[in-house]
């Protein structure tokens, strides 16, 4: 009974894992080659909300 739970355990910790994998993957995969025009739409607004800011912490040169 113990190596039944002890399959179970492993057979559903392997099926979340490669469905979390599987899904970064994917998800990089489709805006990389089906993105289009709108690739970095959100890096690009980010970027342009931030102009302007001051930078806070880390060292001084």
């Amino acid at each position: 009974m113990i190596g039944y739970f002890s399959d179970l355990i492993i057979v559903s910790l392997l099926i979340l894992s490669l469905t979390s994998l599987l899904g970064v993957l994917l998800n990089s995969l489709g805006i990389k080659f089906f993105g289009g025009k709108k690739k970095s739409e959100f890096v690009d607004q980010s970027a342009f909300m931030q102009t302007g800011w001051k930078n806070v912490g880390g060292k001084k040169k």
